[in-house]
């Protein structure tokens, strides 16, 4: 059974930056891949960037383009949102999922 545990998020200031970490157990994300979400209060579950590492492919959504990048460590069981220049609108709860598996979320609040 595949489980994908996140860690990371919390109260960051607006033009900071934060990593969410999005770790595997009985799968590695070099074959499938990962997708990041976020739902803001009172909103929808959107859609922000995907990464899949073979054959290599990334993607991200205009809200996050250009200040956003995944990586994954060496082994390829763990995956790394990262997201710079966060403003207000990026607080929401975080979410990573790799075929019909997801995170349990995590909460990213930009306040000062």
């Amino acid at each position: 059974q595949v489980q994908l545990v996140q860690t990371g998020g919390g109260l960051v200031q607006p033009g900071g930056s934060l990593i969410l970490s999005c770790a595997a157990s009985g799968r590695t994300f070099d074959n499938y891949g990962v997708r990041w979400y976020r739902q803001a209060p009172g909103k929808e579950r959107e859609w922000i960037a995907a990464r899949r590492w073979d054959p290599h492919d990334e993607f991200y959504a205009e809200a996050v383009k250009g200040r956003c990048s995944i990586s994954r460590n060496d082994a390829g069981s763990t995956v790394y949102l990262h997201l710079m220049n966060l403003t207000p609108e990026d607080t929401a709860v975080y979410y990573c999922a790799s075929e019909d598996d997801w995170g349990q979320g995590t909460q990213v609040t930009v306040s000062s």
